[in-house]
């Protein structure tokens, strides 16, 4: 196949039942009549079905291609991974509700009705086999934006109370507490005094006013706490005013993850809040994948007009430092190759900003066969690496990113995503691989040049 490096070819027949199916389970919130929960869903899905919607719906050729795009149907072979397919309830609803010739559907049965056991069957699909990546949308002869449907059907999922539970659980958790992992705002408040004080550096708190407003993901904030620490050596030696903020700091939004659009409003807001209580210029956010796309695309929709300041991600925070000379690097004599985050690169459109800085480092880039706009998912984004019972599925996409990135023989491995650098940290652990994903700002912050 085109799509995987040819030094490791894939016997698809194979590879077809070394996955097992998986349980037939699902998760269920809450206790309600099945027929309330179809209710919900269709409502939820009528909501969702307009123009655009509608143009996607009656665009569909069934030409394949998608599944050539999809790493688990690449790695398994099986149709149902097909990403058209995953969206079959949500096409029976438009078709049979809301289409030009719905009259026709109902009448003939041409579409039966959705039911709550197909809803239940079809949370695998929704959640457990799809990244929203958008490779699958970037493939799409006629332009159907398959990712953003997943997205729009998820809603549906939610509102029937059929999301795994892992993910509501996170999700519900990150609207009840501010944070899906637990960084409340007095957990941020001293973990921020901590390194403050543990690596001496000045890490500005809820100051009244500042030309940068810095954000950070919970994985960061609880896992790769050095990222903090990088952020704030950068700014440091940019020479910025900045400051965070203990009433808008957490960028990781699981309510655009799980399909509850009301908390995804409620955690951009306090983004928004925050940046304009402190008359902030820039909002920059976190290496997080799916915080770009929540702010920087969706931010103004949700605010109802313009953001009345720009929002970076930071990998375009620095690509913007080196370019104007605020940012100045010493150069790194290895050969490195870079994983591009999917929503910042693929459906975020930052593909060249990280690779300004690697330039200024002077590293010898190594590209994967598939890169940039191109480049294969970790596998664990759109919230599935949350998903246990996902998890022999997505090992298995995440070999073609192992065999890329093997193949290039390159000393550093580098990302602009935590969530790609969990899913990837999980992924050694798996598979006792002897690469380790590593962050695109520490290894600026570790190369600063006076």
């Amino acid at each position: 196949m085109s799509d995987i490096d040819a030094r490791h070819p894939v016997d698809l027949e194979s590879k077809r039942f070394s996955i097992k199916k998986p349980e037939v389970r699902y998760d269920k919130q809450g206790e309600r009549p099945d027929a309330e929960r179809l209710g919900a869903a269709m409502t939820a899905f009528a909501k969702d079905m307009g123009r655009a919607a509608a143009v996607y719906m009656e665009s569909c050729i069934h030409c394949g291609n998608c599944a050539e795009a999809c790493h688990f149907y690449v790695q398994t072979g099986d149709p149902k991974y097909t990403p058209i397919w995953k969206l079959e309830p949500f096409k029976q609803a438009y078709k049979r509700e809301v289409g030009p010739f719905a009259w026709l559907y109902r009448a003939l049965n041409l579409k039966h009705a959705v039911t709550v056991e197909q809803l239940e069957e079809w949370q695998h699909l929704l959640y457990d086999s799809c990244t929203v990546c958008g490779r699958c949308s970037m493939i799409c002869p006629m332009g159907i934006d398959i990712a953003s449907l997943i997205s729009q059907a998820r809603h549906g999922m939610f509102a029937a109370g059929l999301v795994p539970h892992e993910l509501w659980a996170v999700a519900e958790r990150g609207h009840r507490e501010g944070s899906p992992l637990g960084a409340t705002p007095k957990v941020f408040k001293e973990r921020i005094e901590w390194l403050a004080d543990d690596y001496e550096v000045e890490m500005p708190l809820d100051r009244p006013e500042a030309e940068v407003l810095v954000t950070f993901s919970s994985i960061e904030i609880m896992k790769y706490p050095e990222s903090l620490v990088a952020t704030a050596k950068i700014l440091k030696h940019a020479g910025y005013a900045w400051t965070l903020s203990t009433k808008g700091y957490e960028a990781t939004n699981f309510g655009l993850l799980s399909g509850n659009a009301a908390w995804q409003r409620d955690m951009t807001l306090k983004l928004i809040d925050a940046a304009v209580a402190c008359k902030a210029k820039v909002l920059v956010l976190p290496e997080c994948g799916h915080a770009y796309t929540a702010l920087r695309w969706m931010g103004a929709n949700v605010y109802g007009r313009p953001l009345p300041f720009r929002v970076l991600h930071i990998s375009e925070f620095l690509a913007e430092g080196v370019q104007n000379g605020r940012i100045r690097l010493n150069r790194v004599p290895k050969s490195l190759t870079f994983h591009d985050p999917c929503q910042v690169s693929r459906r975020g459109g930052a593909t060249g900003a990280p690779r300004v800085v690697l330039q200024a480092l002077g590293v010898e880039l190594r590209e994967t066969r598939d890169h940039g706009s191109l480049n294969w998912c970790c596998g664990g984004g759109g919230g599935v690496v949350t998903i246990h019972r996902a998890d022999e599925l997505r090992y298995k996409a995440f070999e073609v990113k192992m065999r890329q990135l093997d193949a290039t023989g390159a000393e550093l491995t580098v990302t602009s995503c935590a969530n790609c650098r969990q899913t990837f940290d999980d992924g050694q652990a798996h598979f006792k691989w002897d690469r380790t994903m590593g962050s695109l700002l520490e290894l600026v912050a570790e190369n600063l040049r006076d």
